[in-house]
C-alpha cells in the first residue's frame, strides 16, 4: 500500500511506528524494516559525447587489455594468446612463453596487469584457466616482458580446489596501494555453495603478495580451517574490478543469475552472502537461497535488475570528457558502456551508452586520456572512443 504526498496517513502511520518501537524494545528485526540495496533504474541509453573508432581488429575474443609505458597495448585473448598493439592499431604476432591454459567453456587466457614499477623491472601479471588432472582452477602467474615473449614465467598463485566443468572463473586482477595484489576468483558455476566455505578459494577475493605469499594483515590469516590468502567470501563471478584512486578502495562489479548483478566494495574478512541471499533467482526460475538478507551478510552498495552481464572496470581520471573525471566506467556484455558516479561510497549516477557496439569484455584508460573498450567476438577490435566534445 502506498500513499501519495500530502495524503493523511493517519491511524496507519501510528500503528506502524508502535510495531516498529515495540520490536525494537524486543530486540527483534522485522524483515518488513531491514534495509534493502538500492537497485539500478535501469536508465534508456543516452547518446554518448563520444565518436567510437576502430583502433586494432582481427582479434579474436581479446579479454584484457593494459597500456604500456610507450603507449602501446598489451591484449589477451581467451583463446591463449597475448599480444602487443603497436601505437598505431597494428596488431603483432603472438608472444611466445604463454603456458597451456583450459579454453573452454568461459575459461582461458583471461586478466593482465602491469608491475607498478614496469618501467624498471618489466614484469606482469596475469591469470587463466589452468587444466590439470585433478581439475582446473583459476591460477596467476608472473612473467618478465621480453622482446619476443614472455620470460621467467612463473605461476605464484593457484585456486583452491581444483574442479570440474568450464565457467565462472572469475578473475581480475587488480593491485592495492601498499603494493598487493587482488585476485577475484568465481564459484565454478556448478560449486556455488562453496563460495561460502572458507577452506577454499572459490567465490572468493583473494590478497596476495606479487611473489604469491600472503600479507601478514589479511584478515583469516592464523585462523583455522581458512584460507589465509582470503580477503573476501560469498562472491559469484566477479569480472570486473578497480581500485579507487581517490581513496584506494577496491570495487568489484560482480555477475548474478537472472537479476542480480552487484557492485561491491570488498572489506577485509567480510561475507557478500552468495549463494545465501541474493537478488537475483536462478536460469529455471527457482528461488535461490533465502532471499536477500540475512545477518552478518553484506548488502551490495547497488544492484541490478535486470541485469548488465558486467566485464572490466575503470575509474577514469582524464579531463578528455567533460564532467566525467572519477566515475567508475564498467563493461557489459548485454552490450555498451555503463558510467556510475560514485560519492560517500554510494552510486549517485547511472548512464548507460553505445548499446550496440557489441560485447564489452574491457575497458581501460590510455595514456592519451581516452577511453579504449575490447569487443569480445569471434572478430573482436578495440575501440577508441574520441570525444565530440
Amino acid at each position: 500500500m502506498s500513499t501519495s504526498a500530502g495524503s493523511s496517513a493517519g491511524p496507519l502511520a501510528a500503528v506502524l511506528v508502535g510495531a516498529v518501537l515495540v520490536a525494537s524494545a524486543l530486540g527483534i528485526v522485522a524483515t518488513a524494516f531491514a534495509a534493502q540495496a538500492p537497485r539500478s533504474p535501469t536508465p534508456a541509453a543516452s547518446e554518448a559525447p563520444t565518436r567510437p573508432t576502430a583502433f586494432a581488429r582481427n582479434l579474436e575474443r581479446p579479454w584484457a587489455i593494459e597500456f604500456l609505458p610507450d603507449g602501446r597495448l598489451l591484449v589477451t585473448e581467451r583463446a591463449g594468446r597475448m599480444r602487443i598493439i603497436e601505437k598505431d592499431g597494428r596488431v603483432g604476432p603472438a608472444l611466445a612463453g604463454v603456458p597451456e591454459v583450459l579454453a573452454r567453456g568461459q575459461g582461458g587466457l583471461l586478466d593482465i596487469v602491469l608491475s607498478p614499477t614496469f618501467a624498471d623491472d618489466r614484469r606482469i601479471w596475469f591469470s587463466y584457466a589452468e587444466p590439470g588432472a585433478e581439475g582446473s582452477g583459476t591460477s596467476v602467474a608472473r612473467a618478465r616482458l621480453g622482446e619476443r615473449g614472455l620470460e621467467e614465467v612463473q605461476v605464484v598463485w593457484r585456486q583452491t580446489r581444483r574442479t570440474q566443468g568450464a565457467n565462472h572463473w572469475g578473475s581480475r586482477l587488480a593491485f592495492a596501494r601498499d603494493g598487493s595484489l587482488f585476485v577475484t576468483l568465481g564459484d565454478r558455476f556448478g560449486y556455488r555453495d562453496e563460495a561460502q566455505d572458507l577452506g577454499v578459494t572459490i567465490g572468493k577475493v583473494v590478497r596476495i603478495m606479487p611473489d604469491g605469499t600472503v600479507p601478514k594483515d589479511n584478515p583469516f590469516v592464523g585462523r583455522a580451517g581458512a584460507r589465509p590468502e582470503i580477503w573476501s567470501y560469498g562472491h559469484r563471478n566477479i569480472q570486473a574490478a578497480a581500485v579507487d584512486p581517490r581513496d584506494g578502495a577496491l570495487w568489484t562489479v560482480a555477475h548474478g543469475a537472472r537479476g542480480g548483478d552487484e557492485l561491491d566494495r570488498p572489506e577485509a574478512g567480510k561475507n557478500y552472502g552468495w549463494p545465501v541471499i541474493t537478488y537475483g533467482v536462478d536460469y529455471s526460475g527457482a528461488k535461490i537461497g533465502i532471499g536477500t538478507e540475512r545477518d552478518g551478510m553484506e548488502q551490495p552498495v547497488y544492484y541490478w535488475d535486470p541485469v548488465i552481464a558486467p566485464s572490466g572496470a575503470e575509474f577514469y581520471t582524464g579531463e578528455r570528457y567533460r564532467g566525467w573525471k572519477d566515475d567508475l566506467f564498467v563493461g557489459s556484455l548485454a552490450g555498451g558502456l555503463v558510467r556510475l558516479r560514485i560519492a560517500g561510497g554510494r552510486v549517485t549516477e547511472e548512464a548507460r551508452y553505445l548499446p550496440d557496439i557489441g560485447r564489452v569484455r574491457d575497458v581501460k584508460q590510455g595514456p592519451d586520456g581516452l577511453l579504449y573498450l575490447a569487443i569480445d567476438s569471434s572478430n573482436g577490435a578495440i575501440i577508441r572512443l574520441d570525444p565530440t566534445q
